[in-house]
């Protein structure tokens, strides 16, 4: 499935929150969005997935307007977790995971064993084998995460959007949802906060501030030391990881900087 976002923008309350934004996303492609908090990541994915009604230009999935998709054959096409995913109910685990399947399913029919079956398989993919009747409210921040995203695994989708997907996650599982995302092979449209998760798993990177689209490149391309500087107002050193080949940013704070200083002219004046 191919995504094209042609010249969208958003605006609320007479604030632009979005500001004529263009890219595409190939079928099969993993692309990222980056940028400091407020730069309109949320907003921008909110208007590819249909939360938010884009004031101005137009997004197309498969050269269709995605508006013109009911909103079965666009959850039949589109899986979705956003930044904050609530149950309002104490349902099980099993239960939430069955929710995916109903863009598959008639009006009241009733989930199959197939149904189930896929359900099961979409736990064991986040690392949840034996959680399904576990009540979802007993679960914790990163266990709750992990039911969201095995749902929309559960959905069979062609195309995955996800707001800071590793939100609430260890180390470990973040990796591990990561991979699964990866080793699907569908697309994938995701904002990420962690810029070395972006760089080692995006093909692709798009850089937003301030409402706008500035840059959009491979993560080579685009994890420099100057971008960081002026996006992220962070120094880093850059460099390449010797086991994935991949690019990796090396923070380097003002207190580091003064401690190292301090080290280097404890050592001068003792000479």
């Amino acid at each position: 499935m191919k995504l094209v976002v042609d010249e969208i923008g958003m605006e609320l309350n007479k604030k632009s929150l979005v500001k004529d934004i263009s890219f595409h996303v190939n079928e099969g492609e993993y692309v990222g969005i980056i940028g400091p908090n407020g730069s309109g990541k949320s907003t921008l994915l909110k208007t590819v997935y249909r939360v938010l009604d884009p004031t101005s230009g137009v997004v197309m999935l498969d050269n269709e307007i995605h508006t013109s998709y009911s909103n079965k054959d666009f959850a039949r096409k589109v899986a979705v977790v956003g930044q904050e995913s609530s149950v309002p109910f104490d349902f099980s685990v099993e239960d939430i995971v069955l929710m995916g399947r109903n863009p598959h399913k008639r009006f009241l029919e009733h989930e199959t064993h197939i149904d189930r079956e896929i359900a099961r398989e979409a736990l064991e993919d986040v690392g949840l084998h034996g959680y399904g009747q576990r009540s979802f409210t007993t679960l914790s921040g990163g266990e709750k995460q992990r039911v969201i995203i095995a749902r929309v695994i559960a959905q069979q989708p062609s195309f995955f959007i996800l707001d800071e997907p590793t939100n609430h996650l260890d180390v470990h599982h973040q990796l591990h949802i990561l991979d699964v995302l990866k080793q699907s092979k569908l697309t994938v449209l995701t904002a990420l906060h962690d810029l070395n998760l972006a760089a080692s798993y995006c093909d692709r990177l798009l850089v937003m501030q301030d409402g706008k689209l500035i840059a959009n490149g491979c993560p080579s391309e685009i994890l420099t030391k100057q971008l960081l500087k002026e996006v992220f107002q962070v120094d880093a050193t850059i460099w390449t990881h010797p086991i994935t080949n991949k690019v990796q940013v090396m923070y380097v704070s003002q207190g580091m900087r003064q401690e190292a200083y301090e080290k280097e002219l404890k050592k001068w004046l003792q000479r």
